[in-house]
């Protein structure tokens, strides 16, 4: 044993984050698997391997780097040969005016660095991250910088061994980068833009794009290409737009992508969406929705009939919150099937339904098919027309639960909608049960928050009385991506047809009759829920702003409504 592991010993059973017996448990199981002593305490569980890596790096008095809140360039393992990074379980990180800096988990192994130093002729700073996050970014940036995903169809094939070729390698490698790193940050879009002087690679991260390290313009053409082959579209085709899809994996992972190719003057732009295979069907709680709308929303469900519609713009999550809904009403009692474009959750038992239109395959002719299914419970991913609308209601009208969704700006408008395909107010009265409207709003990074004072044009369009603070904000870190950000949280607004507003419907009353009334009742409006969650401290009063437009005058309907503490 060398001094370093006996400081390393001393420091974790003073600082308390090991007992002796772990220890001599640890140096036991170090002897009969012939592992180094870090490896056995993160074998038996006895220390975090990130908690390990700190106390550590205090032994060593070397910065301790946390890799997850890095954008490590996969391009780097050119600098440093995988044999050596394996070797010594190291990664170069940066390299800037001559100076790499060297992520490894013992700075103090002379030879490595001696090594390191040779073979890239630069100076080496070096710096201790966690053995585990090391040992997997090393097998996945040098996997990445050289392997390519297998393709089903002989053109695909054909790319792979084209591409084994030096020219088409990093090109393999760029689209691979992009794709990974796309993934890492739970990004939903994956945007490719050129103009006439350099590419650009936006990540729309929690709904906002964000900027990142692109490739340099002249691999473009050559991105374009392999991200074709992938999805299986035509090559010599630049001059039209063209839709695929392709799937690849992460992590272990398999994630969807949807692409779609738009000509511009600058050259073919590219918007990949991202859809994981996996994705979790959250419980009402965990998609923000109020205590006392979801015993609303649960009493609503549970009738044999009837239609929920699920409104707000693209993007907003009503697919997910829908998904939940059928996450409720799922069991095997219960025929439900599903018409959606595209499906992107399973559920077990569930049946769904990819819609097709170049064959005739759209929600209403589905529609019609599938009540000939012994349907209990229908979910219509869209009432886009007349004929879809006619049918999803007399479904709700005859012995089968109906949900759906409407672009519509708030739950109110969902009926000036429905009038609009031409549905009459009894048939609405008779078959709608509720609706739901829901926006997305960016949560406060816990890592960052810090108190926000209220400035007056902001207190002014809440109607706040001077009294109120206790708002939050990010500040910004490595963690959020200096946005002060991390996640979404829905804002919700469900409207009811009481007896009372089912009148105001019958008497073909506005969209603002029918929400002053519904507010008269209880009716809770999109932005007093994001107030609600701004006092809370899980979002920003400027998100708020931005999603809720009727929060502009307050309460459109009560202008003199005052918020106080």
């Amino acid at each position: 044993m060398n001094n370093h592991d006996v400081f390393l010993e001393r420091a974790l059973l003073e600082e308390e984050r090991i007992t002796t017996a772990q220890l001599e448990t640890a140096r036991r199981h170090a002897r009969e698997h012939d592992v180094d002593l870090e490896d056995a305490l993160l074998a038996m569980s006895a220390v975090g391997s990130t908690e390990l890596a700190m106390v550590k790096a205090d032994v060593c008095e070397v910065p301790f780097v946390e890799l997850a809140e890095y954008e490590v360039c996969f391009a780097n393992t050119r600098i440093v040969p995988r044999s050596l990074a394996e070797r010594f379980l190291l990664f170069p990180l940066f390299l800037i005016d001559g100076v790499l800096t060297l992520a490894t988990d013992d700075p103090l192994n002379l030879e490595a660095l001696d090594q390191i130093r040779q073979v890239t002729r630069c100076e080496v700073d070096a710096v201790l991250c966690d053995r585990t996050r090391l040992r997997k970014l090393i097998s996945r940036a040098y996997r990445l910088a050289h392997d390519q995903a297998p393709q089903d169809d002989d053109e695909s094939r054909h790319e792979i061994n084209a591409s084994r070729d030096d020219r088409k390698q990093p090109i393999v490698a760029a689209v691979n980068q992009l794709l990974a790193d796309a993934a890492g940050l739970d990004a939903s879009d994956v945007h490719i833009s050129p103009d006439e002087s350099e590419l650009h690679v936006r990540y729309r991260i929690d709904g906002v794009l964000r900027e990142q390290h692109a490739p340099p313009l002249s691999m473009h053409p050559g991105i374009v290409q392999r991200l074709k082959v992938m999805a299986s579209l035509d090559l010599t085709q630049t001059r039209r737009p063209q839709d695929g899809k392709f799937r690849y994996t992460h992590d272990g992972a398999m994630i969807e992508v949807r692409m779609s190719t738009v000509p511009t003057v600058c050259g073919e732009n590219v918007v990949l969406r991202l859809l994981p295979s996996s994705q979790t069907v959250h419980d009402f709680q965990q998609l923000g929705i109020p205590p006392r709308m979801i015993v609303e929303l649960e009493e609503l469900i549970v009738r044999p009939y009837g239609m929920l519609l699920v409104t707000g713009p693209t993007g907003a999550g009503k697919t997910t919150t829908l998904y939940s809904v059928l996450r409720k009403l799922n069991d095997p009692s219960r025929n439900i099937l599903t018409i959606e474009d595209p499906v992107e959750i399973r559920l077990p038992y569930v049946r769904q339904i990819q819609v097709h239109a170049q064959i005739g395959l759209t929600f209403a002719t589905a529609l019609r098919s599938i009540l000939r299914q012994d349907p209990d419970v229908v979910l219509v991913g869209e009432i886009r027309d007349n004929e879809t609308a006619t049918i999803a209601l007399q479904s709700a009208l005859t012995g089968h639960m109906v949900l759906s969704t409407l672009h519509t700006n708030d739950a109110s408008g969902a009926i000036a909608r429905l009038r609009d395909f031409g549905l009459p107010p009894f048939v609405i009265n008779s078959a709608l049960l509720g609706v739901v409207a829901q926006r997305l709003v960016r949560k406060v990074c816990r890592s960052c928050v810090i108190p926000d004072p209220v400035e007056e044009r902001v207190r002014h369009s809440f109607n706040l009385d001077e009294k109120v603070e206790g708002f939050v904000r990010g500040k910004g870190c490595k963690r959020c991506g200096n946005t002060g950000y991390r996640g979404r949280i829905g804002l919700f607004e469900l409207l009811q047809l009481s007896p009372g507003l089912q009148s105001v419907i019958e008497a073909d009353g506005s969209t603002k009759q029918i929400c002053e009334h519904a507010v008269s009742e209880g009716f809770r409006l999109l932005w007093q829920d994001g107030l609600e969650k701004a006092r809370l401290g899980q979002t920003a009063l400027e998100e708020v702003l931005k999603v809720a437009a009727i929060a502009a005058t307050a309460d459109p309907y009560n202008p003199s409504m005052k918020m106080s503490a």
